[in-house]
């Protein structure tokens, strides 16, 4: 990518918000760290807007609501979520929806046809790829190339990490204190086992990419 783009921000982002077509908030990040009911607040009146409006018209509001009219709202309708940008009104729309495209095309990629299941199941994952992306309210990285090196390198140095770890955490239990026995066999068994779960659970859930 650009070295000059890391210098030189695209963009500052309020917030990004993740909410599925019943108004539930898969991811939610905002960088100005209003208080928790304000956040559950700004959510709901956000699908509200959001939910009311045809896949026909343009992508974006202004001055909506909690928000304020320097902010403006711009998002894209994919399947069952809505992944939505809350940024600064003089920015440019087409600017950011490429940004929101970026990040669906990561989250697809490291996912492998993903879908919503994976944001529920993969939140420290969802949140590597997005941190690549923005950090602060700034946008670090656009190029899809470098942010899925950045974080496959991020999540094998977690893994190694966890296979050298003295003890063994899954599912808040510490198992080498459990099963002092445990081998690093049947860690992988339980977590192939888990894979496969999840895997049934997906073929009845939608692509994301599959656009409303």
């Amino acid at each position: 990518s650009d070295p000059s783009l890391r210098a030189t921000p695209l963009t500052m982002i309020e917030a990004i918000l993740i909410i599925n077509n019943y108004g539930q908030a898969r991811l939610a990040r905002f960088y100005n760290k209003p208080a928790f009911n304000d956040q559950k607040k700004i959510i709901q009146e956000c699908f509200q807007l959001l939910s009311k409006r045809s896949d026909r018209v343009c992508n974006f509001l202004e001055g909506s609501g909690s928000w304020g009219k320097d902010i403006k709202l711009i998002y894209r309708h994919y399947a069952t979520l809505y992944f939505v940008f809350a940024v600064d009104a003089s920015e440019s729309e087409l600017g950011v929806l490429d940004l929101i495209q970026v990040f669906v095309e990561a989250l697809d990629k490291c996912f492998e046809n993903v879908c919503e299941l994976d944001l529920i199941f993969y939140a420290d994952k969802v949140n590597y790829i997005l941190d690549e992306i923005v950090m602060g309210g700034m946008v670090l990285e656009t190029s899809l190339k470098q942010i899925l090196h950045a974080v496959n390198g991020n999540l094998q140095v977690d893994y190694r990490f966890m296979m050298h770890a003295e003890s063994v955490w899954i599912g808040g239990l510490n198992w080498s204190r459990h099963l002092p026995d445990l081998k690093l066999s049947h860690m992988c068994q339980f977590l192939q086992a888990k894979k496969q779960t999840r895997g049934r659970a997906k073929q009845a859930k939608t692509h994301i990419l599959k656009r409303s």
